[in-house]
């Protein structure tokens, strides 16, 4: 194996500066441009363009980077990491390395800088910095090494409240350079004022197709300016926003016209927010414009009623595109499927129907039964931790020996007990009916299911019976 001697290696550091220069010129007609801060330390000993660098860098074994690491842990007057020396000996120098996990391990500037020739000999699919206590230098340092190496497909860096103007600056850098990256975790970290308007702005060119922004404050004006950069933006394909306290007024508004612009955007995770009905209303008449975006819409836990159903009713026989919902975890009951009921048998899109938690009992589950027997198109329904006895289960066997869709039913591991023995002897019965069925069906259709998971029911129970002892 050919090794990089000394020499080279101090020739491409003295060459750095100049071909820096040189990749900014080219900005304007299509060349990268690196942001370095001004001390210009955060390359260094192996800084060289990022594709001749890992070139360069298959010429170092696997422990010659490990070497390098610590010996820039030297140079940087910190302590090499345990956990990175212990992931870099699953390596493979010049491949695709699953995973460099950093999560809450605390990275101050030093020890950011001295992950460069980490992150320029090796390719990570996933670094995930969450929690890692990022300041302000340190933060800038690290995400400029990222983009200039192309480092990652995915980065998590999430939970990280120091990272200041620079850091920031440097994130929105990254997001609208990066060839690479495609996905984007930025959780339990608050996006207002400046970084709402960082990130938005670098939304406008971004290449990211899935963006996680979890526990993030967006209600009101970030949302209102997330929105304004994703009406353009078309790349992003999913956008997941759980737990942002969005509300059924202006945030709900917003979103409505996020709907009726963008046609990029197939997942739209909305779990955990306050939307209610009012909410519902304005998703509504925003898919109603959707002719070949939505697929995904996750509405779990929103405060929505009965009466919100009424609109979803006015919109399900003409949507064309949307294939999966979820309405878990909000207070629906038996009168919200009797007012969808009939709009549900008309719709051609939805492939799976999500209503566990929902109140549901066997009213409910029998006017399902009846949305089974004349929708041919849902191929999954999740009715756990609902009030579903014998009767819904009855109606909903009567219905699968007619459907030929649905190849998941979703119920409780543990039925709601029944008080005679014959009629729990009966829930067993018809459960593994049903199970039948949707195996059967999923055959037919040629579906890949997970039968353990289906046949599992009973043995689950038995086992929770036994913990419960």
């Amino acid at each position: 194996m050919t090794h990089c001697s000394d020499s080279e290696i101090n020739e491409q550091s003295d060459d750095r500066a100049g071909k820096l220069k040189k990749n900014q010129k080219k900005r304007s007609t299509g060349g990268k441009h690196v942001s370095f801060p001004p001390d210009e330390q955060i390359v260094s000993g192996f800084a060289e363009h990022r594709d001749a660098d890992r070139r360069a860098d298959s010429c170092l074994t696997l422990t010659e980077v490990m070497e390098a690491y610590q010996q820039s842990c030297t140079r940087h007057q910190v302590q090499p990491r345990a956990h990175v020396l212990q992931q870099l000996q699953g390596a493979c120098v010049g491949g695709s390395v699953k995973c460099l996990d950093l999560k809450g391990e605390r990275l101050d500037q030093r020890s950011c800088e001295a992950l460069e020739v980490v992150l320029k000999s090796l390719h990570f699919d996933f670094i995930n910095l969450q929690a890692a206590q990022l300041e302000e230098n340190g933060a800038s340092s690290l995400l400029d090494m990222i983009l200039y190496y192309e480092s990652t497909t995915h980065l998590d860096i999430s939970d990280n409240n120091s990272m200041g103007t620079s850091g920031w600056r440097a994130l929105a850098h990254l997001i609208k350079q990066s060839v690479c990256l495609s996905r984007l975790d930025i959780c339990s970290t608050p996006i207002v004022d400046y970084p709402a308007m960082s990130l938005s702005k670098a939304l406008l060119t971004s290449r990211l197709t899935v963006l996680h922004l979890h526990n993030a404050q967006l209600s009101g004006m970030p949302l209102f300016t997330l929105v304004g950069a994703l009406k353009i933006n078309r790349a992003l394909q999913e956008l997941h926003l759980t737990n942002n306290s969005l509300n059924s007024y202006q945030d709900a508004l917003q979103l409505g016209d996020l709907l009726r612009y963008n046609s990029t955007l197939k997942t739209l995770e909305l779990s955990n927010n306050a939307l209610a009905d009012a909410g519902l209303e304005e998703l509504c008449d925003g898919l109603r414009w959707q002719t070949a975006g939505l697929k995904v819409l996750l509405l779990r836990n929103n405060h929505i009623t009965a009466h919100g159903m009424v609109f979803l009713a006015s919109t399900l026989p003409i949507l064309k595109v949307l294939e999966v919902l979820d309405l878990a975890e909000n207070v629906l009951e038996n009168e919200a499927i009797q007012v969808i009921r009939t709009s549900l048998m008309v719709n051609c899109s939805l492939k799976q129907l999500g209503l566990s938690q929902t109140r549901i009992t066997c009213e409910g589950a029998v006017a399902l039964a009846e949305v089974l027997a004349e929708n041919h198109h849902i191929q999954s329904l999740d009715l756990r931790q609902n009030e579903v006895k014998v009767g819904g289960l009855m109606a909903l066997c009567l219905a699968l020996r007619i459907n030929r869709s649905l190849a998941i039913l979703d119920l409780d591991h543990v039925p709601p007990e029944e008080q005679d023995e014959f009629l729990m002897e009966t829930q067993k019965r018809l459960q593994s009916e049903i199970t039948q069925c949707c195996l059967t069906n999923a055959r037919r259709c040629g579906l890949d299911v997970d039968t353990s998971d289906m046949l599992s029911t009973e043995a689950d129970g038995a086992a929770e019976s036994m913990a419960t002892v």
